[in-house]
């Protein structure tokens, strides 16, 4: 099966110009469903039917994983039976009665003002690491970027005159202006810190690792939870949470939602809108405890 996997994880790259993040996903969530199938004695796609997937299914149910994971475990498989479908590889989709869990949609996890001011503080711009590292935080919360876009920054992605990044992905770019704060970490970053760190002269990568190679997503992460730490925030952070704060505070701060929006790269505003949702629940919490009537 991990011969079929691969080619539609090529079909997907090629005709639908996916993201590297959406055929990293649909790799995993494929490849599990293959070893599972295989425990069961079943090697050809042709075989699979749709109780065997509807097993697949109860399988991930009983073994606690979220409705988030199910949902898009059940999106892959579809994705690929219509790949399936398409090139004729089977002859009917045993995917087309799974049907995805409600997900209970919860608020993003955010961090108030303060919280951000003491996490963008914690590097102390000491030396080479804690400079970069400065210089990553603060642009990360001025643009609102994805970690996977931020390791990947290129510096013709960057025009520090004008004060704005272009995010590129496979089918289109957006440009996010930054503060001067950012520009501030940023220049004194671009000053002859990242030529020490980078090895390759003609890296075009912005933000480099300790052993000059471009950084991971989990190397950003541990380097994010270590200054929380350091900043005594108690808020579970993942590499996201500047990103949902970053559209939180410009929403409360009286930003339009389209303008989120094309910062974020979110393709539908019904996306952005949970971060209208938040204002609103905020602006209900303070009503509640301060209304005599209440």
């Amino acid at each position: 099966m991990e011969k079929v996997i691969n080619a539609f994880i090529t079909y997907m790259h090629d005709q639908k110009q996916t993201s590297v993040n959406t055929e990293l996903s649909y790799r995993r969530d494929l490849m599990k469903v293959s070893r599972f199938m295989e425990e069961q004695g079943i090697t050809d796609v042709k075989k699979i039917n749709a109780t065997n997937l509807n097993s697949y299914i109860l399988y991930l149910e009983k073994n606690k994983f979220s409705a988030a994971t199910i949902s898009r475990n059940i999106a892959s498989i579809k994705a690929l039976y219509h790949y399936l479908l398409k090139e004729r590889l089977v002859n009917e989709d045993a995917s087309e009665k799974l049907k995805a869990p409600k997900i209970e949609k919860k608020l993003p996890e955010v961090l108030s003002t303060e919280d951000v001011v003491r996490l963008l503080e914690q590097p102390k711009a000491d030396n080479a690491k804690e400079i970069r590292d400065k210089a990553m935080l603060e642009l990360l919360y001025a643009t609102g970027i994805r970690v996977s876009e931020l390791i990947t920054l290129k510096i013709s992605d960057i025009n520090m005159q004008l004060g704005f990044i272009v995010c590129k992905d496979a089918s289109k770019e957006r440009v996010i202006p930054f503060g001067s704060e950012a520009k501030k970490a940023l220049s004194r970053y671009m000053e002859g810190t990242r030529e020490a760190m980078i090895h390759d002269s003609a890296s075009g990568y912005l933000f480099a690792n300790c052993s000059g190679e471009p950084m991971s997503r989990q190397g950003f992460w541990k380097l994010i939870k270590s200054y929380a730490k350091k900043a005594g925030i108690t808020a579970d952070i993942t590499p996201h949470t500047l990103r949902h704060s970053f559209a939180a505070h410009l929403v409360e701060n009286g930003a339009d939602l389209k303008s989120v929006q094309e910062m974020l790269g979110h393709s539908d505003i019904s996306t952005t809108q949970i971060y209208a949702n938040m204002k609103h629940s905020k602006i209900r919490q303070a009503y509640e405890m301060a209304h005599p009537r209440c």
